[in-house]
């Protein structure tokens, strides 16, 4: 079992991205809600980093279970880092003073440090941080070292060395602090003693077993799309258990030109004996039709793609015998942002891939449910999947169905996947292509004036998305040259049907989703 660092979920916007930074440092992390009691005994556990949050912290805290983690890592000599919120808890628990609210600093700000004999080693004179918060710690005990104070001597960084207590007000972990990693690498080498460097294919033995564990001799039946994540999945649970796995590809009619034929032949290639397609187009958009709102058809996808998924299961049944088990793609930025990993996360928006309903009778197997996009592709390339599949942009559940701003219908989807079908062949075209996370169009509920020909034309809108990312937890506008953007641009106006204006979208993730719908 992996040495590892355990990340206590107390709903901070960046508590996983703290855990992507351990992990990007060769130290295998894993996050914990806030209300789970820590067992030294049956895990490997050689530090804990308490997240963020988007409460303020108060004596209220300091009780069952934060006492009883607290008091048991004391014993067993282990190191706790506290991240803002975490780092206010930390500091009560050590006989600080907390000032609620009327403090607060958000955004980049400059702090001074007074040691660097610690786990700011690696920060600079006049180092700027990343701040996010309202609540201050304006005094400590004796017993506790100033690390580094920031605007009229408010506590930025302290440590409690008789108990290895470590707390920063800032946040290390975003890209915005300059040098934050080098903060979390000295917790995690320096103080907590991490040697060894772990890596993602790390996990494919302990996966498989438990794939294997799980299922016994049972079956799964497998929704896969040939995206990234549901390809891997699939692979693992096919090492696992062979031949007792049954793929199905949902042909839901919202996917791109050629992708149904593309999925099958490729996994007919990687010699799955069991994949079957099931044509669900006219049901899919018969559920969607007149819908407008995102979250809606958020829902009745999900809806519609499990009961297909059910009558599938029994169909094969009849055939095969029973299924217990549903193998899934989800990945840990799915679960984040359907509020699955802690009570005190925030739902950003659903999928259709977690929280099935009550009547939904099959267990789920997830074997890449702890895993990032960046790192599920590594294991896949391990697993020797061909290249071409790994590196496949991330495609939504639901589809098409959220690039279209208003009502899902025949005549729409052809519009999108024609405007989205010119933006692929020209970006494959450049070299910049394979540093972009995602490219694709989406249809907007507009229309506008334009000409053509001498003639007025009423017409819709496609807007251009193009961002980079590691793991879709953040992501910045790609900025490709200007010249593309037009030649792109004038091919959707020109070939496209409907469309007489293309626009570019320049928003990152914060403040938006990669998504628009």
């Amino acid at each position: 079992m992996n040495e590892k660092v355990v990340v206590v979920d107390y709903g901070g916007q960046y508590t996983h991205l703290i855990a992507r930074r351990c992990r990007e440092l060769g130290v295998y992390a894993e996050i914990t809600p806030q209300d789970h009691v820590l067992e030294l005994d049956s895990s490997p556990i050689k530090g804990v980093i308490l997240s963020g949050g988007p409460r303020t912290a108060d004596e209220s805290d300091l009780g069952h279970p934060f006492a009883t983690n607290l008091e048991t890592l004391t014993n067993a000599n282990i190191p706790v880092l506290g991240i803002c919120f975490g780092h206010q808890l930390l500091a009560i628990a050590c006989g600080a003073e907390l000032a609620v609210g009327g403090n607060p600093e958000y955004g980049s700000t400059p702090i001074s440090i007074i040691s660097r004999d610690s786990i700011l080693r690696g920060l600079s004179d006049g180092q700027r941080v990343w701040m996010s918060h309202s609540d201050q710690v304006i005094s400590v005990p004796d017993s506790v070292e100033i690390l580094a104070t920031s605007r009229d001597g408010h506590v930025a960084a302290f440590v409690d060395n008789d108990n290895k207590r470590y707390g920063v007000q800032f946040h290390p972990e975003v890209f915005h602090t300059a040098n934050g990693n080098s903060v979390l690498r000295s917790f995690l080498r320096n103080v907590c003693g991490f040697k060894e460097e772990w890596a993602p294919e790390d996990v494919i033995g302990d996966v498989i077993k438990e794939i294997r564990e799980l299922v016994s001799d049972g079956k799964v039946l497998m929704g896969t799309s040939g995206g990234v994540d549901s390809t891997v999945a699939a692979v693992l649970i096919k090492e696992a258990i062979g031949d007792r796995l049954y793929c199905v590809f949902v042909d839901n009619g919202l996917l791109r030109d050629g992708e149904a034929e593309e999925v099958r032949e490729l996994f007919l290639k990687m010699d799955f004996k069991h994949f079957e397609v099931v044509d669900a187009k006219e049901e899919f958009l018969t559920n969607l039709d007149g819908i407008e709102n995102p979250e809606e058809k958020r829902r009745v996808i999900a809806d519609t793609f499990i009961r297909v998924f059910e009558r599938k299961a029994k169909e094969l049944e009849s055939e095969h015998g029973r299924f217990d088990f549903l193998g899934q793609g989800t990945i840990y930025p799915d679960r984040v942002e359907s509020a699955a990993t802690g009570k005190a996360t925030s739902v950003i928006k659903s999928h259709h891939n977690v929280r099935l309903p009550d009547w939904m009778k099959l267990r789920l197997v997830e074997p890449l449910r702890d895993l990032y996009k960046d790192e599920v592709r590594q294991v896949g390339l391990n697993l020797g999947i061909p290249k071409h599949m790994i590196q496949r942009q991330p495609f939504p559940g639901p589809s098409l169905a959220i690039r279209i701003g208003g009502p899902v219908n025949e005549e729409q989807l052809s519009i999108l996947r024609h405007a989205d079908r010119i933006l692929q062949e020209e970006l494959r075209k450049e070299p910049f292509y394979q540093s972009i996370w995602q490219s694709f169009c989406v249809l907007l509920p507009v229309r506008s004036v334009g000409v053509m020909g001498d003639e007025r034309t009423y017409d819709q809108a496609i807007a251009i998305r193009i961002v980079e990312s590691q793991d879709a937890m953040t992501a910045s506008v790609s900025t490709p040259p200007w010249e593309k953007l037009l030649d792109i641009a004038a091919r959707i106006a020109n070939e496209v049907k409907g469309i007489n204006r293309v626009v570019y979208d320049l928003t990152s993730k914060p403040p938006g989703t990669i998504e628009w719908y």
